[in-house]
């Protein structure tokens, strides 16, 4: 059924009259009685009697007007909503795996709070990689971790390394020493193995992920201890406080645009964003 006969025969419900109704939605009364005989062809159905000098509405008319009101207002809900949706392309958000349990989701709620229509398409890769597909453009924004004398990109939150192991399994005094850690471009893999050389303390490799379920997996399963950073230590382990382990580095948690970043971001937006983020970590 054509929905701008389903208004106009509501205008008749409302108003009684097709020169009432006609008037009420700036149409002529003959076109509006071209409608209604098309609605009755189509229902095979009369939809008004007389009654005197005046036309009401049939049975077979009083269940069209009840569905009517449904259909029409159904289609109104519909074409309002997708014309209200904002038509901003997806945003490629990048995020290092040991941030998508912490940090990310709290990122993705403050952009979503400015945002509520965007469709967010999350890649979780090392910061090393990441930084790539900023430059490549295949992303327009990216959770990084950068040493704290650097500007790159705006403060969320400032974090430090912790070696981590299973509180089910003892290994700090296996030798050599069994440790898993992120991949080589990650800042506590390479000050961790540095400073295990450094102090002669002999260790056996056992992995490097890009994983930060991997890595704790591997710990958990009594198989090493890792290097993390202090954020994304998991309640089933514990932070290590041996003081011959090698002291790890304190980082910065940042969000970097892209040189090209999206549309509805920006800078002024992903500060406010930044800014929020550290508002609510200190509440």
């Amino acid at each position: 059924m054509d929905i701008d006969s389903l208004r106009s025969f509501l205008a008749f419900v409302d108003t009684g009259s097709f020169t009432r109704a006609a008037k009420q939605i700036h149409r002529t009364q003959s076109a509006i009685s071209m409608q209604m005989k098309k609605l009755e062809e189509e229902l095979d159905k009369n939809l008004f009697t007389k009654e005197g000098r005046h036309l009401v509405l049939s049975h077979e008319g009083q269940q069209l007007a009840s569905y009517a009101k449904r259909i029409v207002g159904l289609h109104d809900e519909t074409i309002n909503a997708i014309r209200t949706e904002t038509a901003y392309p997806a945003l490629h958000l990048g995020c290092p795996d040991d941030y998508a349990e912490s940090i990310l989701p709290v990122v993705i709620g403050l952009i979503r709070e400015s945002l509520s229509k965007i469709n967010i398409q999350v890649t979780c890769a090392s910061s090393f990689l990441l930084r790539q597909g900023l430059d490549k453009g295949e992303l327009h924004l990216a959770i990084l971790t950068r040493s704290p004398n650097l500007e790159e990109g705006y403060l969320l939150k400032t974090d430090e390394g912790v070696w981590i192991g299973s509180k089910q399994h003892v290994l700090l005094e296996h030798r050599p020493l069994p440790v898993a850690f992120f991949q080589p471009d990650c800042k506590f893999h390479s000050a961790a193995l540095t400073g295990l050389m450094k102090n002669q303390i002999p260790y056996d490799l056992v992995s490097c992920s890009s994983s930060a379920s991997a890595q704790r997996g591997m710990v958990r399963h009594g198989l090493a201890i890792g290097a993390m950073a202090r954020s994304s230590l998991s309640e089933d382990l514990y932070e290590l406080d041996e003081t011959w382990l090698p002291p790890l580095p304190a980082i910065h948690i940042v969000l970097v645009p892209a040189v090209t970043s999206h549309p509805a971001l920006s800078d002024g937006a992903i500060k406010k964003i930044s800014e929020s983020f550290q508002n609510n970590a200190n509440k």
